[in-house]
């Protein structure tokens, strides 16, 4: 799946590191800055679920 993060640095940053819990992220775009006066910028992840790996 394809997700978009939108926010700042450090709220799309904390978001990837949570959501590395639960999916492989196999790719991640660099960040793309929103145009002036705004602060936020977005980042794109291919990613899929984990398995499960309980018992």
């Amino acid at each position: 799946m394809r997700i978009r993060l939108h926010g700042t640095h450090h709220e799309t940053a904390a978001t990837i590191v949570a959501l590395a819990h639960v999916l492989d992220i196999h790719r991640m775009s660099r960040p793309y800055l929103d145009r002036p006066p705004s602060t936020w910028h977005r980042i794109y992840i291919d990613a899929t679920p984990r398995r499960d790996t309980r018992p």
